[in-house]
């Protein structure tokens, strides 16, 4: 008996998640970081491993409208170190959102919540993440916040006018 059921080429296929920050019920930052770890690492589906790189792609927009809770926008340091004696420097979250936008503070929220091995920059890299709601993956998108978009192709879609007819 095979030891492979259910690990088929469609298993693995990558759907396209929409995550939009700028609706009022988004998550704060920690919370809406975990989630889309998991849709990176694949979790969700039942064919997950640890070993192998089974997500979905994920795209983030309306970045600039991330928010984090308390008074992290202003306690919480970012690092940056060039190896270098005296050169550690650090950024706060509301300089990091001034100098490389809200998705950059995501990304590396994201990237926190990711187990840190081989794998980890291949997830990173299907994070596409956008300051405002315009984006170029519209075609691509097969989720919307979670709700599954119904798409027919246009074949289907002509054949029904011509019986119609």
């Amino acid at each position: 008996m095979s030891q492979t059921i259910g690990r088929t080429r469609l298993a693995y296929s990558r759907a396209w998640h929409h995550v939009s920050l700028s609706t009022p019920d988004t998550p704060p930052l920690g919370r809406l970081a975990s989630q889309i770890a998991i849709i990176l690492m694949g979790k969700h589906k039942p064919i997950w491993d640890p070993s192998t790189d089974c997500g979905d792609y994920v795209v983030a927009t309306g970045c600039s409208d991330v928010y984090a809770t308390g008074k992290k926008m202003q306690q919480k340091l970012y690092y940056k170190q060039t190896t270098r004696p005296g050169a550690l420097k650090s950024l706060n979250m509301e300089g990091m959102m001034r100098k490389w936008g809200g998705g950059e503070v995501l990304k590396r929220a994201v990237s926190g919540m990711l187990p840190k091995n081989r794998l980890r920059k291949p997830r990173l890299e299907r994070l596409k993440v956008f300051e405002g709601a315009a984006h170029p993956y519209k075609d691509n998108l097969i989720k919307f916040d979670g709700q599954r978009r119904r798409v027919q192709p246009e074949v289907k879609t002509e054949i029904l006018k011509q019986k119609s007819l």
